[in-house]
């Protein structure tokens, strides 16, 4: 501190609704080489990218200090009224100016979203008026940092207070080595709105107390806790025995945020002595593996039904709204559909509750093959159910189709024989048998739909898709198909 007094940052209430937290320090007579400048530019782009969530709950500024005058303000003023001259461009622009030219920024166009439709931006000024930076977007002209800049100002912003003090710490521990005065940091006073002030960094350290059998047993070694202790402190884990001789002491150094509990402890010790020196172990307990019944009824099916002549087709689980409702007929509300918030295609909107239409887009694909077309799949649909913990439910259904010049109801129905032949289901309504009942169906041509109870319940339908649906999916030709559901098979 030249002149005594440390720099202040007072951070003023308009900040509250966009981004209400900032905490402030300097670095003082640093030297810097270009792979010092480098690095140090490369550690905020990483700190950006991880604990930062690129850029939402913090963004950093570093500023040449002997360019401003302090005390700073950190404040939210309305876009238009904000002017000034950004990093690496020649002349001033207002906030709304540089939302526009930044849009098309490989860089900075990603963290745009953060504030662009907020009625106020945040923004930080010297006693002076300049500008020093715009969090989260882009840094003033006026304070950039140099090789040569001996004094820096490092303001940390966000809407996470921890995440914020943390990437500070960070900072300021890895390059205050490259001052004169190594490792010392100048500390910076920030002032909250509502008038309490406090010093930052806090360089928080701390002590956790972990016994030494603890590690052993959890690890899977057998080391002394003088060795254990040596172990950690090789992880800058600055580590001693006390007590009774089996308790380990631990200092817990502010770059290592990363320690929350005491597993994070075991977890280093058990780097240090290496993951390929613990010996190999037979576990006391043991349990045998099985498949889960339902996939192996899967597979069981799918074997057999390509024995029966078709063919497998795997396709997407997510599809388009216009697939499982305009294109069959139905209203989208009807479909009880789990809806994806932010699809990135059209193509991608919900998730499928029927494999219909993927097995049609798939003939659609490979009209030019030779007819007939015969394909199935085997897989999951997703329905809306507000009895599970997740909203949702997992259905595992069969759905076949056959595709050719006449449209071949018999030869579906002889596949669903086929298939309750092989669920050992006999035909009739008696002794859990199977029987199939005219219906009706949007998809389905009229009088060419049957719904299939087996075991009581209804568990799928079969027909002759309607010209409307067969003309959406851009096919020409007659198609029948088969779903059913085989849970209640099991």
């Amino acid at each position: 501190m030249p002149d005594g007094k440390i720099q202040k940052l007072i951070i003023t209430e308009e900040t509250a609704k966009i981004r209400p937290f900032a905490v402030a320090a300097v670095l003082r007579n640093i030297k810097f080489t270009k792979d010092r400048y480098d690095s140090f530019i490369e550690l905020q782009e990483k700190l950006h990218q991880n604990i930062c969530r690129k850029r939402a709950l913090v963004a950093i500024g570093t500023h040449d200090l002997d360019t401003l005058s302090g005390p700073f303000t950190y404040t939210a003023k309305r876009p238009s009224d904000i002017k000034f001259k950004p990093l690496n461009k020649t002349k001033e622009y207002t906030a709304c100016e540089l939302m526009n030219i930044y849009k098309t920024d490989n860089h900075l166009k990603h963290y745009l979203h953060i504030i662009e439709n907020k009625p106020l931006y945040p923004v930080i000024y010297d006693s002076n008026g300049v500008v020093l930076s715009m969090p989260p977007i882009i840094n003033g002209d006026h304070s950039r940092i140099t090789v040569n800049t001996r004094n820096i100002f490092i303001e940390c912003t966000g809407t996470d207070f921890t995440k914020a003090k943390i990437v500070l710490d960070i900072i300021v521990t890895m390059f205050s080595e490259y001052c004169e005065n190594q490792f010392t940091v100048e500390a910076a006073e920030v002032v909250f709105p509502n008038g309490k002030s406090h010093t930052f960094p806090e360089l928080a350290y701390r002590k956790e107390m972990v016994r030494a059998d603890l590690i052993n047993k959890k690890v899977g070694i057998r080391e002394t806790p003088e060795n254990l202790a040596k172990l950690l402190t090789r992880m800058y884990l600055k580590s001693e025995v006390i007590g009774d001789g089996n308790q380990i002491e631990i200092e817990i150094p502010p770059t290592r945020a990363d320690i929350i509990h005491a597993c994070d402890i075991v977890e280093d010790a058990a780097i240090a002595y290496g993951y390929n020196n613990i010996q190999m172990t037979l576990p006391k307990t043991y349990t045998i593996a099985n498949q889960f019944p339902l996939n192996k009824l899967t597979e069981l099916l799918r074997h057999d039904m390509a024995a029966a002549g078709s063919t497998e087709a795997l396709t997407f689980a997510l599809c388009s709204q216009e697939d499982i409702a305009d294109k069959l007929g139905v209203d989208i509300s009807a479909t009880k559909a789990v809806h994806i918030s932010n699809p990135k295609t059209a193509e991608f909107q919900v998730a499928r509750t029927t494999l219909l239409p993927g097995l049609l887009k798939t003939i659609a694909a490979n009209r030019k093959m030779p007819l007939p077309l015969k394909l199935f799949e085997i897989s999951d649909i997703v329905i809306k159910d507000s009895n599970t913990d997740v909203g949702a439910k997992n259905y595992r259904h069969l759905c076949a189709v056959y595709y050719n010049k006449n449209p071949g109801f018999e030869i579906i129905h002889g596949l669903l024989d086929r298939i309750m032949q092989l669920l050992d289901v006999p035909p009739g309504e008696d002794k859990g048998g199977y029987v199939i009942k005219a219906s009706e169906g949007p998809a389905f041509f009229p009088g060419r739909c049957a719904e299939i109870f087996a075991r009581g319940q209804s568990v799928g339908k079969l027909g002759v898709l309607h010209p409307d649906v067969i003309t959406k999916f851009e096919l020409t030709m007659p198609c029948s198909s088969l779903e059913i559901n085989i849970g209640p098979f099991l």
